[in-house]
C-alpha cells in the first residue's frame, strides 16, 4: 500500500545519502560498496534474477576499476554523483530482490555512518557536547590515531562481515532442492 511507497522513498534517499557520507576517505565508499554489490550478486543469482546479477556484476567491475585509482593516495575522487548513484543502485537492488530489510545489514557500514552523524547532531543540539571526535564515524577513528589505511581496512572487514551475515541469514549458501 501507500506505506510501502514511503518505505521505498526512504530507502532510496537514505541509502544514497548514507553512501555519500561514507565517501570521505580514499577507497572507503568504493570498497564497501563492492562488498555490498557482491552480496547482491549472490542474492540475485540465488533468487533466479539474472538481469540483476548482471547489473550487480557490471557495477562491481566499474567500481573496482574506479577503486584502483581511488586508493590512498587517490588520483580520482567519486564525488556526489558517484556516491549518490551507488547508494541508489544498492537501494534499487534491495527493492527489486525484495530484501529491503536486509539492506540494513548488507549496508550496515552505511547505516553506522549515517547514525553517527544523526547522533552527533542530536546530542550536540541537546547538550552542546559531542559524542564522537568527529562524524561520520570514520573521521572519529582517524582523529583517534588510526591511519587512513587502517580505517579503510577496518571498515572493509566490517562490511564483509555484514554482507556475509546477511547472505547466511537469507540462506544464499544453501543448495536449492
Amino acid at each position: 500500500g501507500p506505506l510501502y511507497y514511503l518505505l521505498i522513498f526512504v530507502i532510496i534517499v537514505g541509502f544514497s545519502n548514507a553512501v555519500n557520507l561514507t565517501d570521505g576517505i580514499d577507497g572507503l565508499a568504493a570498497g564497501t560498496t563492492i562488498l555490498a554489490l557482491v552480496a547482491y550478486l549472490f542474492i540475485s543469482l540465488w533468487r533466479g534474477i539474472p538481469e540483476l546479477a548482471f547489473f550487480s556484476a557490471i557495477l562491481i567491475g566499474g567500481t573496482f576499476g574506479f577503486l584502483v585509482f581511488n586508493l590512498h593516495p587517490a588520483r580520482i575522487f567519486m564525488g556526489d554523483v558517484g556516491s549518490l548513484s551507488l547508494g541508489a543502485a544498492l537501494a534499487a537492488l534491495a527493492i527489486l530482490t525484495k530484501t529491503e530489510l536486509y539492506l540494513v545489514v548488507i549496508g550496515g557500514v552505511y547505516v553506522l555512518e549515517a547514525l553517527s552523524v544523526t547522533i552527533q547532531v542530536l546530542i550536540f543540539q541537546l547538550t552542546g557536547k559531542r559524542v564522537f571526535r568527529m562524524s561520520p564515524i570514520h573521521h572519529h577513528f582517524e582523529l583517534g590515531g588510526w591511519s587512513e589505511w587502517q580505517v579503510v581496512m577496518g571498515f572493509w572487514a566490517v562490511a564483509f562481515v555484514f554482507a556475509l551475515v546477511a547472505l547466511v541469514n537469507l540462506g544464499a549458501f544453501q543448495p536449492k532442492i
